[in-house]
């Protein structure tokens, strides 16, 4: 099956949508969403309010990551995902990323055939292994083969979708191209993008280290026979906007510990902090680097409010850009 071009706009930004408050905090909405101290956290209007706001506010993308068991609530990325096509009008919805290894990948075609349908072609499907092994063990999923069961479950997905052009009784049907992104940034990661990838999505790599890791990629991809830009490139940004450069910091990298459950000392060199300028520019030297998507992790509960903040610094910079996804997926022949 042929790989799906997708074009992403260089130089725009996205919002990864944010993780629930922890259980127990001044916002969480209690055991049972809806009926609390917050109706909104966690449901539908909730959901509505950050991928509508954040897309008034510039964002070109709207992301969710994958966790079936972790420290604090979250949706679950393609429910969430769903929801947030109804919300959006024109920017792409991305797993960011979704850990194909813990799910069948036979129901996660079908799932992302029926959101690319849904969007309007708007879907992007990220998908990569995690690095939590208590997660794969309470899935049920072996930790030590995730790479080799993500290399068989990206050709298992392509499988799938290439049933709907066949003859026999049983039909993945529809099945419109859905882009399939790589995350990571290990050499395993660059080798899986560059071979079997439609796009390329890493987290936690400054810019500098993001731009060499994308001149390997592009190298990578000529080996496989592919033209360099057939595999465009993405990147996480985890910021924290604030006046005080060392209080942002500080509050930033405590958030990110609490979410994680690791020393916040881990996240200094990969938390941008500090006023909604600098955080603006460094988003700019992530496209300098070749960038096409800049997508948002806010560390802290307010995400909306920052990002607004961060867009309309970054918009300030005038760097060029336009739709989020290529609007030409073909559509054609979908059934209702």
């Amino acid at each position: 099956m042929p790989l799906v071009t997708t074009s992403l706009a260089t130089g725009r930004l996205g919002l990864l949508v944010p993780p629930m408050p922890p259980l127990g905090s001044p916002h969480d909405a209690g055991p049972t969403l809806g009926t609390t101290k917050n109706p909104t956290f966690g449901s539908t209007a909730w959901v509505n309010e950050i991928a509508s706001g954040a897309e008034h506010a510039g964002a070109t993308g709207i992301w969710a990551t994958d966790h079936l068991f972790w420290r604090r609530p979250g949706g679950e990325c393609l429910t969430t995902l769903a929801v947030a096509a109804t919300a959006t009008h024109a920017a792409a919805l991305g797993t960011c990323v979704l850990q194909l290894p813990l799910r069948g990948p036979a129901a996660v075609a079908k799932q992302a055939s029926a959101l690319q349908v849904l969007s309007g072609g708007r879907f992007v499907l990220g998908v990569g292994v995690g690095s939590h092994p208590g997660e794969y063990d309470l899935a049920g999923s072996p930790f030590h083969t995730r790479g080799k069961d993500l290399d068989a479950g990206i050709a298992a997905l392509r499988t799938a979708w290439e049933t709907a052009v066949g003859s026999g009784a049983y039909r993945l049907e529809p099945a419109p191209p859905v882009p399939v992104w790589v995350g990571g940034s290990s050499p395993a990661a660059i080798r899986r993008a560059a071979t079997a990838g439609d796009g390329w999505v890493p987290l936690f790599v400054g810019p500098e280290r993001f731009g060499a890791l994308l001149g390997q990629l592009r190298e990578a991809v000529v080996e496989a026979g592919r033209h360099p830009g057939d595999v465009p490139a993405a990147v996480v940004m985890v910021a924290t906007v604030g006046r005080d450069t060392a209080r942002a910091a500080a509050a930033g990298a405590a958030w990110l510990a609490a979410l994680y459950g690791i020393p916040a000392k881990a996240f200094e060199r990969h938390l941008v902090a500090g006023p909604a300028e600098h955080c603006a520019e460094t988003a700019a030297r992530y496209v300098a680097a070749g960038a096409a998507h800049v997508i948002v992790f806010v560390a802290g509960d307010d995400a909306l409010a920052q990002f607004r903040a961060l867009a309309a610094a970054y918009d300030r910079l005038g760097i060029p850009g336009g739709p989020a996804v290529d609007p030409t997926h073909d559509m054609a022949g979908v059934g209702a």
